[in-house]
């Protein structure tokens, strides 16, 4: 499934939770949500 593609917090929980239960282990799972987060909020305030 894919990854909330926004800079909230509830997005970002809900990205951790999706990688973790794929089986990433937390370090990479957080890298990849706070990824996510970074490049929305750069899309936002364009």
């Amino acid at each position: 499934m894919p990854l909330k593609q926004s800079s909230s917090k509830k997005a970002f929980k809900s990205n951790v939770r999706k990688e973790m239960h794929a089986g990433k282990s937390q370090k990479q799972a957080l890298a990849i949500a706070y990824s996510v987060q970074r490049k929305n909020k750069r899309k936002k305030k364009k």
